[in-house]
């Protein structure tokens, strides 16, 4: 239903996302309003939450936690009291029905007041474009689209109808007639990303979903659809020598129409003052504010070293490509350029947070990469505390030192700053899920998702949950998605152990060690489970990470741990989990050793009285051991 309907009093314009009642208009999200259109479509009769979540979130798990807030939403809009609807009822256990009829808008139909003037300008417009073009098709479409928006605007003075509530920035392009300058066009999207996100008030899609939308051939309504966003922005940079050129526009996006542009020149010492200077004319032009509490906001960026910012955005590029599965020399790289950054300017922050994450990501943390992370840490804090890296640095600190209620209250911290950083969001659910908690953290992972919907966020937790069929069902797709992704394959390799699914999880687990580069691993243990089972293959599995961890290739004592007890070799699980307390900073690959409280695959340690001890000795409370 893309036309114009009335329910009772209310005008409904689902292409303009608006609900309308005595002269006072008010705009619906994009998703709320899809549910509103699939309950129209059926009034008097029931949908399902089934259907509901099929036909507005095709593409996404979402709990139904997402879908009654939406129903909530529409009920305040309507005013509706969910204990004597008069709108939408609530079927329990069922779905929702809308209890009023839906009046298709026509011509023959009287209109509000408010309606009736804007449509009388309309047909204003209609009569003189008619008599210039005589185009009847093209003036309907024009009549339906671009003349009801001016029209709107001369009346009301602004974009009234063309509010921005969330956005995606595409990645720039890069004019600069040069391949190799991919990092710079790369970084200047990063940090308008990253300014960007700190509106409070404007939802901002993170940076690895916008990013696979590099040198797309979709339209900006595909994409804003599959973003789930109604602004887009796109642009440009151009750089020679040290000048630089940004160029940007905003585009809505269900409309695919523009709404501004501009172009901003300056020297390459100033480019992240120029690049501020983006975030505050988009925030300006979507009516926003960035959040008072924000200090960096009203902060200008000091001038950069051009060497320092070069070395720096070279060094950042590296580490995406080491987090899209490029091997652990792209670290290594990283890791020099953020050296040679600091090296031209001490007092260049971001390049102290870029050095620790570059030492304290790799798949085995010496002690010497543990002191040098944790002295850049320092060094970047001491320089920028109010940082979004240095804010989501001190939460890790906390929860490093397992002080749990110390890093909870920095999450909320980072996420009152920075409420659009999906990867904060993700790390909050995880400390949440540690912790028990694990209706909070699927609400945490449900926001972080919604904020990166091209990447995974929920199998995790569903998991936990012992929600095995969501879980595997989220990572089937997101496997098409991202097929190489060896992280999505060794969780389905949980999911359908957990399921007792033998051939399908050492098929999976095969998948997920070749894709880690560790084929001949991978040969073992499909040659041991074709001849001797399963048991015997996850023994093979056993000793393969044992064998990793002797070359100190990876230390993964948690995942060791799992596949131990998973055929009852318990002394050996205890073994490997009481190395991954007593040697927790040395695991950056693997599963951590915060995970104990709710990792499924240990359900049969739980009733031991030493898998009690080792949650009380990482600060886990009791109840987390018995949730799954």
């Amino acid at each position: 239903m893309g036309t114009d309907f009335r329910i009772a009093a209310w005008l409904i314009q689902p292409r303009l996302n608006t609900v309308s009642n005595n002269g006072t208009t008010v705009r619906l999200e994009p998703k709320v309003m899809e549910v509103l259109v699939c309950l129209a479509q059926h009034p008097g009769e029931p949908v399902s939450k089934e259907d509901l979540l099929q036909a507005v979130w095709p593409d996404t798990f979402v709990t139904d936690d997402v879908l009654k807030r939406s129903i909530s939403e529409l009920r305040r809009v309507f005013q509706d009291d969910v204990r004597e609807s008069r709108i939408i009822q609530t079927i329990p256990k069922r779905g929702y029905r809308l209890l009023v009829p839906v009046e298709a808008v026509t011509g023959d139909k009287r209109p509000s007041p408010e309606v009736a003037s804007q449509e009388s300008a309309m047909v204003r417009d209609w009569r003189m474009l008619a008599l210039v073009s005589g185009g009847v098709a093209a003036l309907l479409l024009i009549l339906l689209g671009t003349l009801y928006v001016s029209s709107r605007e001369r009346l009301l003075g602004k974009k009234a109808d063309l509010q921005v509530n969330s956005i995606a920035v595409l990645p720039l392009q890069n004019l600069s007639g040069d391949p190799n300058q991919e990092y710079f066009s790369d970084g200047m999207t990063d940090a308008l990303i990253t300014d960007l996100a700190q509106i409070g008030s404007l939802k901002v899609i993170s940076r690895t979903s916008s990013m696979q939308h590099k040198q797309t051939r979709k339209s900006l309504p595909e994409i804003a659809r599959e973003l789930g966003v109604d602004g887009i922005i796109e642009g440009s940079t151009q750089r020679s020598g040290d000048r630089v050129r940004i160029t940007a526009q905003l585009i809505h996006a269900p409309s695919d129409r523009h709404l501004w542009a501009n172009t901003y020149e300056g020297d390459l010492r100033d480019v992240l003052s120029l690049e501020r200077n983006v975030t505050e004319d988009i925030a300006r032009q979507v009516q926003k504010r960035v959040m008072p509490q924000d200090q960096r906001a009203a902060t200008r960026p000091r001038p950069t070293n051009p060497k320092a910012l070069d070395a720096y955005l070279q060094g950042n590029y590296h580490l995406q490509r080491y987090g899209r599965g490029a091997g652990v020399e792209e670290m290594k790289k990283a890791s020099d350029l953020f050296q040679q950054a600091i090296d031209a300017d001490p007092k260049f922050a971001p390049a102290y947070f870029g050095l620790a994450y570059a030492h304290g990501a790799l798949p085995q943390v010496s002690p010497e990469d543990s002191a040098i992370a944790r002295r850049a840490e320092g060094a970047g804090l001491a320089l920028d505390p109010n940082s979004p890296e240095g804010q989501t640095i001190l939460a890790d600190d906390k929860m490093r030192e397992l002080d749990w209620s110390g890093a909870e209250q920095e999450f909320h911290r980072v996420l009152a700053l920075n409420p659009n950083n999906a990867a904060v969001h993700d790390d909050f659910c995880e400390v949440l899920g540690e912790m028990g908690r694990l209706d909070e953290a699927l609400n945490e992972c449900q926001l972080a998702q919604e904020l990166d919907p091209n990447n995974d966020h929920m199998a995790i937790i569903l998991y936990r949950r012992g929600e095995y069929d969501h879980a595997i069902a989220i990572l089937r797709m997101m496997i098409e998605r991202h097929p190489n992704d060896g992280g999505l394959h060794y969780l389905l390799f949980e999911c359908s152990e957990k399921k007792k699914n033998d051939k399908e999880a050492v098929l999976e687990l095969e998948k997920a060690v070749t894709l880690y580069g560790l084929s001949d691993a991978a040969g073992k243990i499909h040659r041991t489970f074709a001849i001797s089972g399963y048991r015997v293959a996850m023994l093979q599995w056993a000793k393969e990470i044992e064998n990793l961890q002797a070359r100190k290739q990876f230390y993964m004592p948690v995942n060791l741990a799992d596949a131990y007890a998973v055929i009852g070799e318990n002394e050996r699980a205890f073994y490997w989990l009481a190395q991954a307390v007593a040697h927790r900073d040395a695991i950056a690959a693997g599963e951590p050793a915060t995970f104990l409280g709710t990792d499924p695959m240990l359900e049969s340690l739980r009733s031991d009285l030493r898998f009690k001890d080792l949650l009380r000795r990482i600060g886990l409370p009791q109840r987390a051991s018995q949730s799954s």
